[in-house]
């Protein structure tokens, strides 16, 4: 008698779960070779991610993707989640030889989102971790947390300070900070700097060490995905370099040294213009006249990602991503280069210039893919 269909399916996830039993366990002897690769890295100092070992992983496994029926871009895929584990793996197993070495860091605002985001990546660099904000003076006193910077009974005694407030309060934190002089390293996180110029300048004036530094990413990012982080120096780029790396030092960090001044012009591109275009979006769908339940039932490929794109910057606070439009002393750039590009797209179609249209989307494209020169 013939095993109905029912039946075949059984017995094949069945032996689909021994295998994937089988995945799990060489998972799992993996994971331990590569603990045992981070001690001895943690050990002799040595980096966790090496470019030439990662690029090599994954060339193998694409080789193999023809034999295991699939593309090269899902077994990429596959071994991309598997290295990056394994680089997990490596720098956790040698956080307790790192933190053997690691230096005392106050946070200034360590109770907002970014504040907790340094306080978690800087624990996996092995440092010790205080905070000063607002939101500790409520709760009982305890060791390490202070409601403001005046109850921090010695800033001498941190090797670096982050400050990590809302925009429009950076430049008074700076101000307070620089006036009682602090040894160590501070450092600023603001998304927009022309405006803490003055202050900056004051510090560095009266022999105070300061970085203006750029996380170019939110208080969600996993500490195990790339990282960017902008540094807007102010004078020596090698030397400023130098000065801050040592606090961000992490297989997925990329430092990015800019000059100051060109920082927030920088910015009002890759964040202000990145913004607006997101809340133009959703902006212009709200006010359509159309309904969001039949717009999501009709929607193309390409109408998803806008969405998704823009529910990411609205789902945000609105304040910062105010603060970012109105403190930028650029986006007066930004907002003539989008409605004059929007008024050639526009004119062209109104036109009929179908050259035209094509001739603006060329030029557009082959800005998008050209390469860094």
């Amino acid at each position: 008698m013939s095993r109905s269909a029912a039946e075949q399916l059984t017995e094949l996830r069945e032996s689909i779960a021994e295998v994937d039993r089988s995945l799990l366990e060489l998972l799992h002897r993996r994971m331990h070779l590569a603990a045992e690769v981070g001690r001895v890295k943690a050990g002799k100092g040595q980096p966790i991610m090496v470019p030439e070992v990662h690029h090599r992983v994954l060339t193998r496994a694409r080789q193999h993707a023809d034999a295991c029926g699939v593309s090269e871009e899902v077994m990429e895929s596959i071994f991309q989640a598997v290295m990056r584990g394994s680089i997990e793996r490596q720098h956790r197993v040698g956080m307790a030889m790192r933190a053997s070495a690691g230096s005392r860091l106050l946070i200034v605002g360590g109770a907002g989102d970014m504040g907790r985001w340094f306080q978690g990546f800087s624990h996996l660099l092995g440092h010790r971790i205080d905070i000063a904000d607002p939101a500790m003076a409520p709760l009982p006193r305890a060791e390490g947390r202070y409601g403001s910077l005046a109850e921090v009974p010695d800033l001498d005694a941190y090797d670096a300070i982050v400050v990590s407030v809302p925009l429009g309060r950076t430049a008074a934190v700076l101000e307070e900070l620089i006036g009682l002089a602090p040894r160590g390293l501070i450092i600023e996180i603001a998304s927009i700097k022309d405006d803490l110029a003055p202050v900056l300048d004051r510090g560095r004036a009266a022999g105070l060490k300061v970085s203006s530094l750029h996380p170019m990413f939110g208080p969600r990012k996993s500490p195990y995905e790339p990282l960017t982080f902008v540094l807007a120096c102010a004078e020596d780029p090698h030397e400023e370099r130098v000065q801050v790396e040592g606090w961000i030092r992490h297989p997925y960090t990329h430092l990015v040294p800019v000059p100051f001044h060109h920082h927030d012009r920088l910015m009002g591109w890759l964040l202000g213009f990145a913004h607006l275009s997101g809340m133009l979006f959703g902006c212009a769908l709200a006010g359509s006249g159309l309904g969001a339940e039949e717009l999501k039932a009709c929607a193309s490929t390409s109408y998803n990602r806008q969405t998704l794109a823009a529910l990411h910057v609205l789902g945000e606070d609105p304040d910062l991503y105010f603060d970012i439009q109105r403190l930028n002393p650029h986006r007066g750039e930004v907002y003539r280069a989008a409605g004059k590009a929007l008024n050639e797209l526009v004119q062209s179609v109104q036109e009929d210039d179908r050259e035209r249209f094509r001739s603006v989307l060329s030029e557009a494209r082959h800005f998008l893919i050209s390469e860094p020169g």
